[in-house]
């Protein structure tokens, strides 16, 4: 197996490089490519083979294309590369990875985690005892809290999505999901109940959001199907804002019928004014289920991994294609 060192550009912020690779990973960087560590966004050169992009990467237009005729790869360190991966990269036949798998472990454990908590009654039962400070019967006050039995649906079979099956399988929770594009054989594969998104709603104690946020998908958790969510349901939003109509769910929230937990919203951050902060049947998060923190490393990593299968010759292991942009955030 031949394996070169391909001419590679850092095409990110300055705070990104210094919060996605460690002193031992650029290090790694740079024994897989002819690059250098110390420069960012640089002027592109003729000789340009991959950029490494992350958080502050400009567009890649035909402009930047056109200053970078031997560009064959864009590795991203990053989760969604919309932003920036424009179709004038896909017209030239750039090859695209992204670290999106990567970036889906911290968001399906957030997700893991405020499932097990809302199942278990934690929300309201934190909220009653801060209200009355005083010994509370759990057993009489709470008979239905459990993780057991209860149905867990979520909206997407995405990256995350996915994720959040393994990690839920340890369980005693039925698992429903909802997606125009899995099909019954692959649903029975991940071991979940393939469901119309309308049934998902009316059947989950919890439904958690996990679709990319397109212009299909505006707005598809609006008033009609909060109405079909069973009264006590929690709706947990990881994915993308715009899924929601928040105004129909700021009353829903206000009626006291569902719970929220929010670590997106639409806008982002929402105006100060906005009920959401205040209602106690809300959990509002700034945006924080990604990779953040000690995580970050975790994106840089898997870049330079896919750094390493380009210079051997080798596919990505996590490409992105045109194809997969009807389904990816």
């Amino acid at each position: 197996m031949t394996v070169r060192r391909p001419r590679t550009v850092l095409a990110m912020s300055a705070v990104a490089r210094d919060r996605l690779f460690t002193p031992a990973s650029l290090a790694r960087l740079r024994e897989v490519a002819d690059v250098d560590t110390g420069v960012v966004l640089p002027e592109l050169s003729a000789d340009v083979e991959v950029l490494l992009t992350g958080w502050g990467s400009p567009p890649i237009d035909a402009a930047v294309l056109a200053a970078a005729p031997r560009l064959r790869a864009i590795v991203h360190a990053a989760g969604s590369a919309r932003a920036h991966v424009t179709p004038a990269c896909w017209e030239r036949g750039i090859v695209v990875s992204t670290a999106a798998a990567a970036n889906a472990q911290p968001v399906a454990e957030f997700t893991l985690a405020a499932i097990l908590l809302a199942n278990k009654g934690a929300l309201a039962a934190a909220r009653d005892y801060q209200e009355r400070r005083t010994r509370i019967d759990a057993l009489a006050e709470y008979p239905e809290i459990g993780n057991r039995d209860k149905t867990v649906g979520l909206v997407g079979a995405s990256r995350v999505g996915r994720r959040v099956i393994e990690l839920l399988r340890p369980f005693d929770l039925r698992v429903a999901v909802a997606d125009p594009f899995l099909d019954d054989a692959e649903a029975a594969r991940l071991g979940v109940e393939l469901r119309a998104l309308d049934d998902l709603l009316a059947e989950s104690h919890v439904v958690s959001l996990h679709a990319p946020s397109l212009p299909a998908t505006r707005h598809m958790i609006d008033r009609r199907r909060l109405a079909l969510m069973r009264d006590g349901a929690v709706l947990i939003n990881t994915a993308r804002g715009a899924l929601v109509d928040h105004a129909a769910l700021t009353d829903e929230l206000r009626a006291g019928r569902l719970t929220a937990v929010l670590d997106v919203t639409d806008p982002e951050p929402l105006p100060p004014d906005s009920p959401l902060f205040s209602l106690p049947n809300v959990v509002l998060t700034p945006h924080i289920a990604g990779a953040l923190g000690t995580e970050v490393t975790r994106l840089g990593d898997a870049a330079i991994d896919e750094l390493a299968r380009y210079a051997a010759g080798e596919p990505f292991a996590h490409p992105l294609r045109p194809e997969d942009l009807d389904r990816v955030a």
